[in-house]
């Protein structure tokens, strides 16, 4: 299990420092571009999320698992690896063609806006690279060598903003439509290098021996990614077409076109990227729980499943509400610092309390399809998107922006629900709601208070009332961890580690 917790500490290092740049350069993206720019260039995303999905078509999960399995049985993955590949190549190559050639009907119709069709057709060419890099990242994770997904992530990311920035300080001032392009199209160019990046490790990684042939396990492949990416396409038609009706409701409610873009543009680009950003630890870790619970159930190792989940949860609440209490406690200090002029740090405020609920989620569903309950999963997703759009097209029209965060909350807090509802049936484990919640919402509210109370002090250096903000969140991050470390006692060595 060390190989688990130290590939789970590098991925999210690596995850923390992507999306520290990510949200970096969105700021530079918004002050160059303005926020009803970054909501046409969010509303492309929201088609262009919908045609990954059918690109992937779940490669993802399928190289993970089938490569997991592999190695528990002796046999070599490399006949795993070469069925994804085709099966990539299947579903990337089509979906670009049909997204390039169906693009002026998206752009000019489903969007409304035009000048969305030659970014749609920019992002159309990167799909065959993205549904590749999909199965080969899937097979890094299987053979438990995060460590190549990291460092392909580091380069691509790189490259992005380095063309993204020179090409959109040349194009901006063209107008909107050249400054999404120029977005898209370093995404584009970076997603090409990720996968020659990927191909030359898989192939230093996973060298045939003599004379070795194995023929391609397509058809296994087929069985296992397609029913997922069924679901998965049920799911982000229903994500796509919320998003694309969240501007439509506002413009109902009395926005105009300009202001409704511009609301749907920071909470999409600007806040709902600082409130995943710290849930690149969770989101790391529940990546590689897909394997490590998947050859468990194949053992029916019940009992260390059971212990697993327990702490996962434990973990995964006791950090999202850490979080959560620094979001709300410096809202201001966090949305006008990094998005100054905006509603950005007014909305951060109110979806904050949301975080916990979220990242918890994401650590659920990551066991749930370690565990086989892939299927199961999809279905809550599903149920979940369907109800956002009808929330969307019911309550936004009539409420505007309030009606948008009911809207939120109604909907993440029924998929974890429900999530949490079949974990609790499948592995049998038990909650323990003081320790894991009311002792963490406590810790926070007391160790922020005391944090505030000291910076109204003039006088006292660093967090005092001209002090940095930035100390006084490290302040709280430190004070609450020392209380957890006091109460709740997560010092000691998980049990399920010691073996």
């Amino acid at each position: 299990m060390k190989r688990f917790f130290l590939s789970g500490a590098l991925l999210a290092g690596v995850q923390i420092l992507l999306r520290f740049v990510s949200v970096s350069f969105n700021a530079f993206v918004s002050r160059k571009i303005g926020a009803e720019a970054m909501g046409l260039f969010s509303l492309v995303m929201s088609v262009y999320s919908l045609s990954v999905t059918f690109a992937a078509s779940g490669v993802n999960l399928a190289a993970v698992r089938l490569t997991a399995s592999a190695l528990a049985y002796g046999r070599s993955p490399r006949s795993a690896v070469r069925g994804c590949v085709l099966y990539s190549l299947l579903f990337g190559c089509t979906t670009a063609a049909v997204l390039y050639f169906a693009s002026p009907f998206v752009g000019s119709v489903l969007l409304g806006d035009a000048r969305t069709v030659s970014s749609l057709r920019a992002l159309a060419l990167g799909l065959p690279a993205i549904s590749l890099s999909s199965a080969l990242a899937g097979y890094f994770t299987g053979v438990r060598r995060v460590y190549k997904n990291a460092a392909t992530q580091l380069l691509e990311t790189f490259l992005r903003i380095t063309v993204t920035a020179a090409v959109l300080t040349l194009f901006a001032p063209a107008g909107i439509e050249f400054a999404c392009l120029a977005v898209v199209g370093g995404s584009a160019a970076a997603e090409a290098f990720a996968l020659l990046c990927a191909v030359v490790l898989y192939f230093f990684d996973s060298r045939p021996a003599a004379n070795e042939k194995q023929p391609s396990a397509f058809a296994e492949v087929f069985r296992t990614a397609f029913p997922v990416a069924v679901g998965s396409y049920a799911r982000q038609g229903l994500v796509t077409a919320e998003h694309l009706a969240i501007p439509w409701g506002l413009r109902k409610c009395g926005a105009t076109s300009a202001a409704a873009l511009a609301a749907y543009g920071t909470m999409q680009g600007m806040v709902w990227p600082l409130i995943l950003f710290p849930a690149a630890v969770t989101g790391s870790f529940a990546s590689l729980l897909v394997p490590e619970f998947a050859q468990c159930a194949q053992r029916g190792e019940k009992e260390r499943i059971r212990r697993m989940a327990e702490k996962v949860m434990q973990t995964a609440l006791l950090f999202g509400i850490g979080v959560a209490g620094i979001f709300i406690g410096f809202s201001w200090e966090i949305g006008e610092g990094i998005y100054p002029g905006t509603d950005a740090a007014e909305y951060l405020a109110v979806v904050a309390p949301l975080i916990p609920v979220m990242y918890l989620d994401t650590a659920v569903d990551g066991m749930l399809k370690g565990l086989g309950e892939q299927v199961h999963a999809m279905k809550i997703n599903i149920l979940d998107s369907a109800a956002c759009l009808v929330l969307v097209l019911v309550l936004i029209p009539r409420f505007g922006i309030t009606g948008y965060f009911i809207v939120q909350y109604v909907c993440e807090l029924l998929n974890a629900s429900l999530s949490l509802c079949r974990l609790l049936t499948v592995t049998g484990m038990r909650v323990r709601i003081l320790r894991w919640v009311g002792l963490p919402v406590l810790s926070v509210i007391g160790v922020s208070s005391v944090v505030r109370l000291l910076s109204g002090i003039p006088g006292l250096p660093l967090i005092g009332a001209a002090g940095s903000p930035a100390v006084r969140i490290l302040l709280v991050s430190v004070g609450y961890l020392l209380v957890l470390l006091v109460f709740c006692r997560i010092v000691k060595k998980p049990s399920f580690a010691e073996e």
